[in-house]
């Protein structure tokens, strides 16, 4: 593996460590191209995998920013696509899920929560032209939208 490596000890708030797996800081360009440089952690068999804050950047143009587990996209972060399009919020093994922001690369946008990689539930869609929605989403439906209104 070609990563450049600097152990580190992660600790919480109190300054106690949070696991006694070793974190270390690399900078790695895997065959396809992509990159990445943050955190990972070692496991049993000697692998690196991505544990902790990271920057994951393709030869393409996506870029992700933000918590890795377990060598997926877990917890907060963005992902940015060369289309223009970003989502900001939870992950869940690299999928959108709970709460977050997608913005659609005509400016449109959903906040609300996601489930596995699907609007689902309450949420507010704003169109192109700035009109705010409110409602329950599942999926490609959105039965009862209501159009919030700012007077």
């Amino acid at each position: 593996m070609a990563a450049q490596e600097e152990p580190q000890s992660q600790e919480n708030i109190c300054g106690t460590p949070l696991s006694t797996a070793e974190v270390y800081k690399i900078n790695f360009i895997f065959p396809n191209g992509d990159k990445y440089d943050g955190d990972c952690t070692r496991t049993s068999s000697g692998i690196f995998e991505r544990n902790g804050i990271g920057i994951h950047t393709t030869p393409n143009g996506i870029v992700y920013k933000g918590s890795w587990k377990d060598d997926k996209m877990n917890g907060f972060g963005r992902l940015e696509h060369f289309s223009g399009a970003v989502y900001e919020g939870h992950f869940k093994d690299n999928m959108f899920h709970g709460l977050g922001t997608y913005t659609f690369p005509n400016g449109a946008k959903y906040t609300g929560n996601f489930n596995e990689n699907r609007v689902e539930g309450e949420g507010q869609y704003t169109d192109i032209q700035g009109l705010e929605w409110c409602g329950n989403f599942h999926f490609t439906a959105a039965p009862g939208l209501r159009l919030k209104l700012h007077m």
